[in-house]
């Protein structure tokens, strides 16, 4: 094992690289890593393999991408919970910026979602224009023999 905990192989006498292996904590990384929002490539590149060789072996944890954020965020609080179960006073205040950081996003998702609902109030003179357009486009003003 080197350093970081990846396993390392030691030269065979075969050409070329040795194959990548699977290992636990490499699959850790690239799903802690796409929970903190790196891309693949980064993440390959982190781990030292390409992003074919990550693609092959971490195919599963790179489909789940999408939800890799929200599960670290759900286990952080667990951890955070079972902390203030203990008594740990920071963990329940880091809870709490949590909560108010959670409630604030919701209130600015539900503001934006009512402004797209109101309709968009115009000036006197822009108006005029588009009823003007309208007025251009209505099939009944236009002039000439229609059936």
């Amino acid at each position: 094992m080197d350093l970081f905990g990846d396993v390392t192989t030691l030269p065979s006498g075969r050409r070329g690289r040795p194959s990548h292996r699977w290992s636990q904590s490499a699959s850790d990384r690239v799903v802690l890593g796409l929970a903190m929002g790196y891309k693949p490539a980064e993440i390959a590149a982190g781990l030292g393999i390409s992003l074919p060789t990550l693609r092959k072996y971490y195919f599963s944890e790179l489909k789940r991408a999408d939800m890799q954020r929200m599960r670290f965020e759900l286990w952080r609080m667990e951890v955070l919970a079972r902390e203030g179960n203990k008594g740990n006073v920071g963990a329940l205040k880091e809870l709490e910026k949590i909560k108010a950081s959670r409630d604030r996003h919701l209130a600015e998702q539900r503001l934006k979602d009512e402004e797209a609902d109101t309709p968009e109030i115009l000036g006197k003179k822009e108006q005029a224009r588009l009823d003007a357009q309208k007025a251009l486009d209505d099939p009944d003003l236009k002039p000439g023999w229609t059936h």
